[in-house]
C-alpha cells in the first residue's frame, strides 16, 4: 500500500503572466519510504525547490552505451532508462518497437496547452465532457457538469488521477474540438522528431482500437524531457495529490496522484501513468538523486498489481543511480 500524506494545507496551482508557479506539498510530507525492490532501500532523495519560469533546454538522446551489466527484474516488455543531463541512455529494452502507451498520451495533451497558453482560461465541464470517460471505461476526474476550473485545474486534474473527462474539455478549448487538437499532437510529434508515434485522442483510451495510439519507450523519453521543461508541468507531476476547496462556480475536489513512485520514492518528481488492457501498466518517470537526473519508460508491465510499472521503474532507478556518473 502506498503512503498518502493528507496533511497540508489546499495547494493551488496558479497561472501567472510569463510564467507558472505553484505550492508543493513535499516540505510537509513525512519521510517517504521507497518501492519495495531488489536492491533495498535507495539513499535519500533531494530536497524539491522552486523552477525557473523560463524552460531549460533539453538534450537529445543519445545512442546506449556500454555500462555493464543491466538491472534486474524488470518485467516490463519495452523499457529504456537515460540521463537526462547528457541524453545517454543507460540501458533499454525494445526502445524502438511500438506499444500503445494508454494515458502516457496525457503527456502531450498537457504540453500542448502549457505551450498554447491562455493559462487564465475558465472552461466548463459539459455533459458530454462528464460522460466521455464512461463511454470507453476510462479514468475520470469526476468534474461536476457545469463547474467551472482555470486551465491549470484542469491540468491538475489531466495528470494526477489522469482524468479523460479534463482531456476532453482540454481538448475541445485548444483544439477547438477534438479532431483538430488531435492533428495538432501528431504534428507535434512529428516536429520533435517522434517518428514512430501517433495519436488517435486526447487520452489515450482504446478506441478506435487498443493499438490505435502507440509510441516507442526512445520517443516517450524524448516527450517526457520536454514537458518537464516547463516548471508548470513539473509542479503538478511532483505532487501526491491536488485539492480544491469549493469555490465560486465549482465543487470541491481531491486529486491524487496516480504515479505510485511519488511519495515513496526518494527523488521521484514525475511524470506518468498509464493502464489499458492492451497497454498493461505503463510509465513515464523521472529521479534525482546526488544531483543526477534519471528519465525513463516502462512499456507493458505486467499486471501484478496496481503499483506494477512503478516497481519495474524503482528497480531500473536503483540500478541507474548506482552506475558512475558519465561524462556529457
Amino acid at each position: 500500500m502506498r503512503l498518502r500524506t493528507r496533511l497540508v494545507a489546499p495547494i493551488v496551482v496558479a497561472a501567472l503572466v510569463g510564467g507558472t508557479t505553484a505550492c508543493s506539498a513535499a516540505a510537509a510530507r513525512p519521510e517517504p519510504r521507497t518501492v519495495s525492490s531488489p536492491a533495498g532501500p535507495a539513499p535519500p532523495g533531494r530536497a524539491r525547490g522552486g523552477a525557473s519560469a523560463t524552460p531549460s533546454p533539453s538534450p537529445s538522446v543519445r545512442p546506449a552505451i556500454a555500462v555493464g551489466g543491466a538491472p534486474a527484474g524488470v518485467k516490463a516488455k519495452g523499457a529504456i532508462l537515460v540521463d537526462a543531463a547528457t541524453g545517454q541512455v543507460l540501458w533499454s529494452r525494445d526502445a524502438q518497437t511500438t506499444r500503445p502507451m494508454a494515458s502516457v498520451t496525457k503527456v502531450m495533451t498537457a504540453l500542448l496547452v502549457l505551450q498554447a497558453g491562455g493559462l487564465g482560461r475558465q472552461l466548463p465541464m459539459t455533459k458530454a465532457a462528464a460522460s466521455y470517460p464512461w463511454k470507453y471505461g476510462g479514468e475520470s476526474a469526476a468534474i461536476h457538469p457545469g463547474d467551472m476550473l482555470t486551465v491549470p485545474e484542469l491540468l491538475a486534474a489531466l495528470l494526477l488521477p489522469s482524468g479523460a473527462d479534463a482531456a476532453y474539455t482540454l481538448a475541445q478549448a485548444y483544439g477547438p474540438g477534438l479532431d483538430a487538437f488531435v492533428a495538432k499532437m501528431n504534428a507535434a510529434a512529428a516536429r520533435m522528431g517522434l517518428t514512430q508515434t501517433h495519436f488517435s485522442n486526447p487520452d489515450g483510451l482504446p478506441y478506435p482500437s487498443e493499438t490505435s495510439t502507440y509510441s516507442t519507450p526512445s520517443d516517450l523519453v524524448t516527450l517526457g524531457l520536454a514537458a518537464m521543461r516547463y516548471p508548470a508541468f513539473r509542479a503538478i507531476v511532483d505532487l501526491e495529490f491536488y485539492h480544491l476547496p469549493k469555490g465560486p462556480g465549482h465543487h470541491q475536489y481531491w486529486w491524487d496522484n496516480t504515479n505510485g513512485l511519488i511519495g515513496s520514492y526518494p527523488g521521484a518528481d514525475g511524470i506518468k501513468t498509464g493502464y489499458t488492457d492492451g497497454a498493461g501498466h505503463c510509465l513515464l518517470f523521472e529521479a534525482v538523486r546526488g544531483g543526477r537526473t534519471l528519465v525513463g519508460v516502462v512499456l507493458d508491465s505486467p499486471a501484478t498489481g496496481p503499483d506494477a510499472a512503478a516497481q519495474d521503474a524503482a528497480r531500473m532507478l536503483n540500478w541507474g543511480f548506482r552506475l558512475p556518473p558519465l561524462r556529457s
